[in-house]
């Protein structure tokens, strides 16, 4: 007995016809939407400021005015995070759409991860719910679920445990789910988006959307409609497997899913097998994500034009330090990026771009501070003095923390389609989480001739936020490659390649059955993406980057 749960979102703002997609594509039995990551939680909580009404991704109301009568006559069910801050606002707007549609569906919803009463100053503090509230919805009879703040497995986890039957205590099985859960949450990642072997991933143009055909087992194969865009293979698999996770245990509220005992391989054209997976009891604690405002920002984009680059940024630092002086605000940050190229065939290729980025609890301070000074310097500072763009007023910049509560310590509740409400319970079984004892690495290399050349040449890479963390998921597709990446690419490396990362803790993760290596490096993003503490805020390129640093590879890889 074969469950098809197919996606359709990624993220808020994804691919809007992908419903249509994946509902007349192929065959599929539950489509899920993923909408929601920490970015999200806070502008619809400065939606909800603005409306109490609010909080939920309105985009999913309009993908479903044009497929829920497809949906219902091909009897697929939906299951969707939409619900953002305000899930049984949504599921009321869905059965209002229904109703003017005349289309018969049973619409649930899952609440109980709304915590921010309990967080004064938070606008948004939200538990990471797990799956079980879907399944009861679904065992209720939904055709339509609706959630708020529950982890992205667990729009899998739900569906798969009301389908077959599990229990809390059906550790593997759900690890299993949520494996699959987390290979399909971010849409066409896993069948060619954002890959780093992205030219060896044939009609790229237009990615399809990942399906997983789960078995009762747990185990899946991950696949995508015929003829769609994009490929599923080892590689795809295995790059989104790395995104956003830490070490060999994949903990959530369902299960803790054992990352190092996963099996990839090749079941045809555009199919991965994914078996062997492990769970083990979930942690305690529930994590929950804090959002609140940070103060306000303003930003500067300096221009400096071809000769002398460094002695012009130099000036109107020390310019612009002594109008801030005079009322300086909280933060103050200098980036220079040389990006001009000598003896430019364009204007736009000589020159290098000085970003000044301030911070303070007072938009006066960022504000009219910041751009009196930047605009006072026009006909007083560096040859070819131009910016980007002049300075605003000053915006408010978000703040993501996380914490844990105590499983018990949240009301989980299923609204079931006909108004009951019923209670999910915490499970009973569960255990803190620890480190996995490292693994043995593999026989080096036997010594031969190196070539200096971009790591890239031989490795993938994918890296994400965590807050104010980053993850960088590297792997090879070859066991002589991984037999050189173990030794190769250690912490004290990593740190040399990536110079932001000297000061900071980074821990790696050894997953041999991956063939891959994952860098936990805390801080890096400050205090979360909608504080914008770099260039990258999400770390979304951190793994480019890193590929394409420079080292001594054996010339037998390349």
């Amino acid at each position: 007995m074969t469950l098809r749960i197919g996606n359709f979102s990624g993220f808020y703002g994804d691919r809007f016809d992908a419903p249509r997609e994946m509902l007349t594509g192929g065959e599929v039995d539950v489509l899920t939407g993923d909408y929601l990551a920490e970015l999200t939680m806070l502008i619809l909580a400065r939606d909800r400021l603005k409306d109490p009404s609010a909080g939920y991704a309105r985009t999913f109301l309009r993908q479903l005015e044009e497929t829920l009568g497809l949906a219902h006559e091909r009897g697929v069910r939906i299951v969707t995070n939409a619900g953002g801050l305000n899930p049984a606002g949504l599921a009321d707007a869905v059965r209002a759409l229904a109703a003017r549609l005349g289309v018969p569906v049973r619409v649930a919803h899952v609440e109980g991860d709304d915590l921010t009463a309990r967080y004064p100053g938070a606008l948004a503090a939200h538990a990471y719910l797990g799956g079980a509230g879907i399944a009861e919805c679904l065992r209720a009879g939904a055709d339509v679920v609706v959630t708020g703040r529950v982890t992205d497995a667990a729009l899998v986890t739900g569906p798969a445990a009301a389908h077959f039957g599990w229990t809390a205590t059906d550790h593997d099985r759900l690890a299993g789910a949520v494996v699959a859960g987390h290979v399909l949450e971010c849409g066409t990642q896993a069948t060619g988006g954002n890959y780093a072997f992205f030219r060896d991933s044939g009609g790229l143009r237009r990615p399809g959307f990942p399906l997983a055909e789960l078995h009762a087992d747990g185990s899946c194969v991950i696949t995508k409609h015929p003829g769609t865009g994009g490929r599923v293979d080892v590689g795809t698999v295995t790059a989104q497997l790395l995104y956003e996770t830490g070490g060999a245990r994949y903990a959530g509220p369902d299960v803790t899913a054992r990352l190092d005992i996963v099996r990839l391989s090749q079941d045809g054209p555009d199919r991965v097998r994914v078996e062997g997976v492990r769970g083990e009891a979930p942690p305690p604690t529930l994590k929950v994500g804090l959002n609140r405002l940070g103060g306000f920002r303003n930003e500067v984009v300096f221009v400096l034009t071809g000769l002398d680059i460094e002695a012009k940024a130099d000036l109107v630092k020390e310019q612009m330090g002594e109008a801030l002086a005079k009322s300086p605000p909280a933060g103050v940050r200098w980036e220079l990026a040389r990006t001009d190229r000598p003896d430019a065939g364009t204007e736009e290729t000589a020159s290098a771009l000085l970003r000044l980025v301030v911070r303070d609890p007072s938009q006066e301070a960022v504000g009219r501070v910041l751009s009196g000074a930047a605009i006072e310097l026009a006909l007083a500072s560096y040859p070819g003095f131009h910016v980007l763009a002049p300075p605003g007023k000053g915006s408010p910049y978000g703040v993501f923390e996380d914490v844990y509560v105590p499983q018990g310590d949240v009301d989980h509740v299923a609204v079931l389609h006909d108004g009951r409400r019923v209670t999910v319970d915490a499970p009973h079984d569960t255990a803190v989480l620890d480190d996995v004892p490292p693994p043995a690495l593999p026989e080096p290399l036997p010594p031969g001739p190196a070539r200096r050349a971009p790591l890239g040449l031989v490795a993938g890479a994918r890296s994400g936020d965590k807050g104010g963390n980053a993850n960088v998921g590297v792997w090879v597709r070859s066991d002589d490659a991984w037999r050189w990446l173990a030794h190769a690419l250690t912490v004290e490396r990593f740190r040399e390649l990536i110079p932001e990362a000297r000061e900071l803790p980074v821990t790696r993760h050894v997953l041999p059955r991956l063939r891959a290596l994952n860098f936990l490096v805390e801080g890096i993003l400050g205090e979360g993406v909608a504080a914008q503490a770099r260039f990258d805020p999400q770390a979304k390129a951190l793994g480019e980057w890193l590929r394409s640093r420079h080292l001594d590879i054996p010339e037998a890889l390349l």
